[in-house]
């Protein structure tokens, strides 16, 4: 019943200025009798250790060089160096992060085992995949995200046509605490993004069904909260913003909401040329002609409701929500990724000016909104390449350098990238691997070397 244990190696005498290596292997596995665990045990010795790490080196080379999407070479300058060990990290990651089974992506590596601060890390948030996906096709893993799609996705859909907040790998519902129909939207987007990279018409047939249902989902969800009189009563929980943490009606979500109506009708197009796809299903036929009208009109009450009750006269800009008004970087959403509006549109430029005054730090670096106090309103790389994406569509690349490089300087000594970087330290800070920010990066990096 004692609480403490030791064990004691026998290594002889040390010599001054002498090394010895040893090895302790450690198994895990269901209790079993003690003259099974003594021949596990010994199978476990026999093993040739070096051979075995040889094995796996070789393994993670040969796997750089596969999936080496952007065909980076050699670089030239430090700062190429840096950004090209980033991007060799995000390759070795993602594929952790990833339940090969079910095509699953978890945000990053546990935390917080203890709840400490955070509702732990180590799920599958829908929204959070999608990028990951983007980034993931570009670095020739079509088959990863297919996966996620195909199976992942499947298994998840609530037979409303919405998907939850998070979810375990494996497909089973994970503790909530609201819903985020952007979650929803995106993986509509999502679908239609991987079609771009593999242009496999069947993928989109197959998934059809599942994006019909989540755009039935999204089409109560405008009617319900955005074209109803402000006291009517409504059917739907009002949705929570990306960070998880104000309800309300977001600029981001109604974009995102946006951009998964705008793919259906773009799905229907592509399939449409293919005619065994519907021309002898007249119900069918009849049935999309309908849907694509009601998506054409809410398309136009989306975006009109946007700039009627999320533009501040007052700040001629854009805010989040109508409630708090503030600057958020997730603003940048509306251009890049899902295009509602362009990058130089008037209002669009205005808000951008805002968001340079209001969340750009002395050190170059961004806060995902104001009065962030999570950790103390740390920076986050995202913030900051979400700013470099929005340049890079507005064609100032060296803006969006400089928003980039700010990424480079601080991600950690293994090239790693957190969720957040210490504005005092310029080090990464709390969640250190995550894989929303490596996406981002090779995201950037991508449009970078293609500009």
């Amino acid at each position: 019943m004692s609480p403490e244990g030791s064990i004691c190696y026998d290594i002889g005498v040390l010599k001054q200025g002498q090394k010895k290596e040893i090895y302790i292997l450690c198994t895990v596995g269901e209790n079993t009798n003690v003259s099974k665990m003594e021949d596990e045990i010994d199978r476990i010795k026999r093993i040739d250790y070096a051979k075995e790490y040889n094995n796996v080196k070789a393994y993670w080379r040969k796997y750089l060089k596969d999936h080496n999407g952007l065909n980076l070479k050699e670089a030239k300058n430090p700062y190429e160096e840096k950004a090209f060990e980033i991007y060799r990290r995000s390759i070795l990651l993602f594929p952790l992060l990833t339940n090969q089974e079910t095509g699953g992506i978890i945000a990053s590596p546990e935390v917080d085992e203890n709840f400490t601060q955070c509702g732990r890390y180590a799920y599958c948030w829908p929204r959070d995949a999608v990028f990951i996906t983007k980034a993931m096709d570009i670095l020739k893993m079509e088959k990863e995200t297919e996966k996620f799609y195909k199976i992942f996705c499947k298994k998840t859909q609530s037979k409303n046509g919405m998907w939850e907040q998070r979810f375990y790998t494996d497909g089973k519902l994970a503790p909530c605490w609201g819903y985020q129909v952007d979650e929803t939207a995106s993986v509509v987007y999502g679908v239609y993004e991987h079609y771009l990279v593999t242009k496999n018409e069947k993928f989109l047939k197959e998934l059809l069904p599942m994006c019909e249902r989540a755009i039935d989902f999204l089409k109560r969800y405008v009617q319900d909260w955005i074209e109803k009189e402000p006291e009517t009563e409504h059917k739907y929980h009002i949705s929570y913003d990306l960070w998880e943490m104000c309800e309300g009606i977001h600029f981001y979500s109604l974009a995102s909401i946006f951009a998964a109506f705008e793919t259906i009708l773009q799905i229907y197009r592509i399939l449409g040329k293919n005619v065994s796809d519907f021309e002898y299903n007249r119900l069918k036929e009849e049935k999309i002609e309908k849907n694509k009208r009601e998506i054409e009109r809410q398309l136009n009450v989306i975006k009109q409701y946007m700039n009627n009750n999320l533009y501040d006269n007052e700040k001629k800009c854009y805010v989040r929500n109508p409630e708090d008004k503030k600057m958020d970087i997730s603003l940048l959403g509306a251009v890049i990724p899902f295009h509602v509006f362009k990058p130089k549109e008037k209002k669009i430029q205005n808000t951008v000016e805002r968001i340079n005054m209001s969340l750009r730090t002395y050190t170059g670096g961004y806060q995902r909104f104001e009065q962030d106090h999570y950790r103390n309103g740390n920076l986050w790389p995202i913030a900051n390449l979400w700013m470099a994406l929005y340049y890079l569509e507005s064609g100032e690349k060296r803006k969006a350098r400089e928003a980039f490089e700010f990424v480079i300087k601080t991600a950690g000594k293994h090239s790693f990238l957190g969720e957040q970087i210490d504005n005092s330290t310029m080090k990464p800070d709390w969640v250190i691997g995550l894989g929303w920010s490596h996406a981002m990066f090779v995201i950037v990096l991508e449009k970078l070397l293609r500009k």
